[in-house]
């Protein structure tokens, strides 16, 4: 894997997953034996929407309204503008 583009972190276990340049926040969950429900995998269908506890998102989605995300993300298109996000796993 290259270098991480940024970190997620697990608010459940503190644990940080890297993210690579051109990989999804979903696919490097799966990747590290993080389960998480998805389903489009195109940020239209909201399936994996996601809290965000610290951190700020770039969002690629098509679902969220500006109110929604200032709280959440869907993790199959969205990035991070920060180096870390807090996430709500």
């Amino acid at each position: 894997m290259s270098a991480p583009e940024f970190e997620v972190e697990l608010a459940s276990t503190g644990r940080l997953i890297p993210v690579a340049r051109g990989q999804s926040v979903l696919s490097a969950l799966r990747e590290h034996g993080v389960d998480v429900v998805s389903s489009c995998e195109a940020g239209t269908c909201g399936t994996c929407q996601t809290r965000v506890l610290e951190g700020e998102v770039d969002h690629q989605d098509f679902v969220l309204d500006p109110e929604a995300q200032g709280e959440f993300m869907m993790i199959c298109v969205s990035r991070a503008r920060s180096g870390r996000l807090k996430l709500d796993l």
